[in-house]
């Protein structure tokens, strides 16, 4: 296949199309937001708009049971031109998470409405942030269960997903004299990391799968001094099993760096791990089987809006997609179109065991 815009592609493929030509970083969300409302419109989803947090919306069918499909239309930075070669497509978000997005809108509009239900698509911002899109949707839906855009292969699920939180660590003292006795804080910083690795280590000695360990990253490291006082910063990130709260994150820190003043993150999230024997795992397995596919369940070691969303409605949760999620954030992102077509044929066949029910 050759490079295409959404106006010239295969029917098939034009919502897909249409999203990842759209470049729509966290914070630049606005225009293609409003593409995609009009793109429902288009398929015939009886309402579509954009809600108050800013989020495409799309909803089918006005029965008093639903089931929620929420994926996210923002990306990393760093534009990606688009382009299609021998059915790969390349493109900013092709994997996260416009190819989930894209399967949820095209197979929601292929079943149409269903008698007593309403299934509702959502396009969430600012997901690669703080998730203020999904923060936004939780007091305005109850569903039934709810699938989460995010790529896990055409024909695995993911269950489960770390939580994460992030800390700032600021050492200070008055200045002293680069000839004088006494640690600097940039050395009691290094000191400090080389502690709260230590603890890690120990935490995770008898918890051999990586979806059980903490995890733990320096992601910034910032000092400086007046005529008067001199600090070092450091910036920690956790990613979190089950069991492990953002709470135990940060106690365990006041633990190991008791002379620090510690900040905590604004938006903390804890880990989720979803049910095996759920309604939706029903529904899938059979759905993946359908396309001679053998399912296999995943356990990321990311973060997504299955970790908010799920526990607030108090309902089924796992997510699927389309894509390779190692793509996720690279320069070589890119979606095989073969497995998108995949990817819809079992997210239709799914939504037609689970509204049978």
């Amino acid at each position: 296949m050759e490079h295409n815009s959404w106006l010239t592609a295969p029917a098939e493929y034009r919502t897909l199309f249409g999203l990842v030509e759209h470049y729509s970083p966290s914070g630049s969300e606005f225009e293609v937001v409003n593409w995609l409302i009009a793109r429902m419109r288009k398929l015939g989803y009886q309402h579509a708009f954009m809600d108050g947090g800013g989020n495409a919306v799309g909803v089918l069918g006005d029965g008093p049971r639903q089931l929620v499909l929420l994926g996210h239309i923002d990306t990393v930075p760093g534009e990606i031109p688009f382009t299609v070669e021998e059915d790969i497509l390349y493109g900013r978000g092709s994997v996260d998470a416009k190819g989930p997005l894209a399967c949820f809108v095209d197979s929601a509009a292929a079943l149409g409405p269903v008698p007593g239900w309403q299934i509702v698509v959502i396009g969430c911002i600012d997901e690669e942030c703080d998730g203020m899109g999904a923060r936004f949707v939780l007091p305005h839906y109850r569903p039934e269960c709810v699938i989460v855009g995010e790529p896990s292969r055409w024909d695995r699920i993911a269950l489960g997903y770390k939580g994460c939180a992030w800390a700032s660590i600021q050492i200070a003292s008055d200045l002293i004299h680069g000839a004088g006795n006494g640690d600097t804080p940039c050395e009691i910083a290094a000191e400090v990391w080389g502690r709260i690795k230590a603890w890690r280590d120990d935490y995770n000695r008898e918890r051999p799968k990586i979806f059980d360990q903490i995890m733990f990253s320096l992601t910034n490291w910032y000092s400086g001094k007046d005529g008067f006082s001199q600090w070092a910063r450091l910036v920690v990130s956790a990613r979190m099993p089950p069991g492990f709260l953002p709470e135990d994150f940060y106690a365990t820190l006041e633990m190991i760096v008791p002379e620090a003043n510690i900040s905590h993150s604004a938006f903390p999230t804890p880990a989720y791990r979803g049910e095996k024997n759920s309604p939706l795992v029903k529904a899938f397995l059979p759905a993946i089987r359908a396309q001679s596919g053998t399912p296999a369940f995943v356990y990321k070691t990311g973060t997504a809006d299955l970790n908010l969303v799920a526990p607030a409605w108090d309902c089924p949760g796992l997510a699927y997609g389309p894509g390779d999620s190692t793509l996720d954030h690279t320069p070589n992102e890119h979606l095989d179109l073969r497995e998108f077509l995949r990817a819809k044929a079992v997210l239709i066949d799914v939504l037609k065991r689970l509204t049978a029910q």
